[in-house]
């Protein structure tokens, strides 16, 4: 039996740990946290399942490997909700969504009453819209805490410490692998959490504008999701600006988020290379799994996966690199 050491508890970390135990593997996991927590970015992702809505501005490879992403958190047994994605803009932004349906594949168009047959509650405030159709959401801290639990009994050993490598080992320590990984940034993104009996939306919903777009996603309970920000920064200091921007334009998507209570703000950074695109780089035994930058959830599977063959069967995927020095 292959034993692996997996450094790091956050989404890209777990996935590899998962694709590890199906391939029979004795697999230790390092990480300084106890369990899942605000501690890591992927405490504060809004779980977004939604390669062709990526598409409007990520690389063809987010969009091809993100289709996988719904069917590998299915086959965990995570819920996933497979509703689409909505996408508005308001009346002086008319044109941002004629840009986005031209660059966005997998959507149709509604008028205001099929819009309002989808979302009842946005009935009336917008006379256009697209359904991206094969798109889906999920709640990554469910997400996190499950794959946690079902790794936990299968036997997999989770160590409260740093850790180090360790024989074969996958390093997934997404910004904390700074000192190994020198081209890595931080791209900084902030979220709240409103609570809103009022409105009730069954998926999440884009609001295009030119500067700062917001996006909504439900969480149950009357609990919703705002995000939206991307700082070139790795500043986990929450921003004043930022918030008001996220708020008000939730109030411009709905005013009754306007009476909506103030549940949780949350911030943190997002590892990233210069292309945004994620990285498979190989130094010795040591695998390093990074760069997931804003498509942590969407990634994470085929990334765990691509890592795992690549140690397993000695194939070079996409996003390989071999270090020699």
């Amino acid at each position: 039996m292959t034993r692996a050491t997996v450094l790091g508890a956050g989404v890209a970390g777990l996935c590899v740990a998962t694709e590890l135990v199906a391939r029979g593997c004795d697999v230790r996991v390092f990480d300084p946290a106890p369990r899942p927590g605000p501690h890591g970015c992927s405490w504060w992702a809004g779980g977004m399942l939604a390669p062709f809505c990526e598409g409007d501005t990520a690389e063809e490879p987010v969009v091809r490997l993100g289709k996988q992403a719904a069917g590998w958190w299915t086959q965990q047994g995570v819920a996933v909700a497979q509703r689409g994605t909505i996408v508005v803009t308001l009346d002086r932004d008319r044109r941002e969504l004629d840009r986005f349906a031209r660059r966005v594949e997998g959507h149709r168009q509604l008028d205001g009453k099929a819009l309002t047959a989808l979302e009842p509650d946005l009935g009336g405030r917008f006379d256009r819209a697209l359904h991206v159709e094969d798109e889906a959401h999920l709640d990554p801290r469910v997400a996190l805490n499950h794959l946690r639990d079902r790794l936990e009994q299968a036997g997999v050993t989770f160590i409260a410490a740093p850790g180090r490598p360790d024989g074969l080992t996958f390093d997934c320590r997404g910004l904390s692998a700074r000192d190994a990984l020198r081209d890595l940034r931080g791209v900084k993104g902030e979220m709240a959490v409103l609570r809103c009996p009022d409105i009730h939306l069954s998926r999440p919903v884009r609001l295009l504008h030119p500067r700062f777009p917001l996006y909504v996603v439900p969480r149950g309970d009357g609990l919703f999701m705002l995000g939206a920000t991307q700082i070139e920064s790795d500043d986990r200091r929450r921003s004043v600006r930022s918030v008001l921007e996220l708020l008000s334009a939730a109030y411009a998507l709905h005013p009754a988020f306007g009476e909506a209570e103030l549940v949780e703000i949350g911030v943190d950074a997002r590892p990233a290379f210069p292309d945004n695109l994620p990285r498979l780089r190989r130094r010795g035994q040591t695998i390093h799994v990074n760069g997931l930058f804003r498509h942590g959830f969407l990634l994470a599977p085929a990334l765990a996966r691509m890592a795992v063959e690549a140690a397993c069967d000695g194939t070079k995927p996409e996003f390989w690199h071999e270090d020699h020095d």
